[in-house]
């Protein structure tokens, strides 16, 4: 499988939901598979909150490789020996585009705070100029898990025509309390611990050190991919072999393994685009600027392809047969499949769990 990682600068101004605008800014992007002559072998692949450009492979020297590597690839279902495939790094993120930690033109310091709220149709806008600037003005399919579904939604409503095929997976057409609720928990910590600076920090040491209030954000968030099925499974009331159990800080390996991803993240991950795509994700609602969803929806010329997750926690599998029901209200049906998957991974089960649907993915593509 063919690898090529490229960044691409855009100079002309772009209009933010918000009124505001960002200019210069740039996107991060990775391509797999190869381009046919025609371009009619193009799959859009958009990624979640911490994911980045990289979705498969393996760089040199790396251990891991990219964050959907079981889907993507030579005789995968996303087959990279038939489609080219290409992953961007949304706007607001840390891996590459333009986000809080970018530099301010024409000043050269960190936007930090003044960086201006995005929203998910704003990263979806700012992946369509690149896409034009490829040449590439029609794909085969937009596919997409969590955040990466709600881009794949916008790309259907937004850009009727430029897809043939929309795959979203554990998604929503908007956030929901509930997750919302999980993402104040990690917000408040980050902006109450005093090692954030009010977001002026030191960008290297943050990377050494990191910020207890992002591992601890972190540790929340992790609770809502999982389930209590896969946490009983996973860990039982397995204890930590090193530690007390009568030590007050001993831990079941739940607990280290909370702690684990939670104080590594803000090592990898930096908080203040956390923040702002954590806040893209609380404003994301697929009616906002439509006279209600049915009227968003309406817009929608792609086949349309919603996956859900039974034991998913963060988006419920009636949220995406929400969007399914209302495509078959307002006449729309027969371009929509929804299907529900039986695992009780959690919401994760979209990265972890590709054998109990790819097939579905396979047949879409087909």
């Amino acid at each position: 499988m063919e690898i090529t990682t490229n960044k691409e600068k855009f100079t002309n101004a772009l209009y933010l939901e918000s009124g505001r605008i960002l200019e210069p800014y740039e996107i991060a992007y990775e391509t797999y598979g190869t381009l046919n002559e025609d371009k009619s072998n193009v799959i859009v692949v958009c990624h979640a909150l911490t994911g980045s450009h990289h979705a498969a492979g393996r760089y040199d020297g790396d251990r891991k490789t990219g964050w959907w590597d079981d889907m993507i690839g030579d005789g995968k279902p996303i087959d990279t020996s038939r489609y080219f495939v290409i992953c961007t790094n949304v706007i607001g993120s840390c891996f590459g585009s333009t986000g809080p930690t970018s530099l301010m033109y024409p000043v050269s310091r960190p936007y930090r705070l003044k960086f201006p709220v995005i929203t998910v149709k704003d990263m979806v806008r700012a992946q369509r100029s690149l896409f034009s600037r490829l040449g590439i003005e029609h794909v085969h399919a937009v596919i997409g898990g969590s955040m990466g579904g709600m881009q794949a939604l916008h790309f259907a409503i937004d850009f009727p025509g430029f897809a043939d095929k929309i795959i979203a997976l554990a998604t929503t057409h908007a956030t929901s309390p509930w997750a919302i609720a999980f993402n104040k928990v990690s917000i408040e910590a980050i902006r109450n611990d005093p090692a954030f600076e009010d977001g002026n920090y030191d960008l290297d040491k943050m990377k050494e050190q990191g910020l207890t209030g992002s591992a601890i954000g972190r540790m929340g968030g992790h609770i809502s991919f999982l389930s209590p099925h896969s946490m009983e499974r996973k860990f039982g009331r397995d204890y930590v072999a090193q530690d007390g159990l009568f030590e007050l800080f001993g831990r079941f390996e739940v607990e280290r393994y909370l702690d684990y991803n939670g104080y590594n993240f803000p090592k990898w991950f930096d908080p203040l685009s956390f923040l702002y795509i954590a806040k893209a994700i609380n404003i994301y609602d697929l009616s906002r600027g439509h006279d209600g969803l049915e009227e968003a929806l309406k817009k929608i010329t792609a086949d349309l392809h919603l996956i859900s997750f039974e034991s998913d926690m963060l988006f419920f599998p009636w949220e995406m047969k929400h969007i399914a029901d209302t495509m078959t209200r307002i006449g729309q049906g027969a371009r929509c499949t929804y299907d529900n998957i039986d695992s009780d991974y959690g919401h994760d089960a979209f990265l972890v769990e590709v054998d109990k649907f790819r097939h579905h993915i396979e047949a879409v593509l087909a």
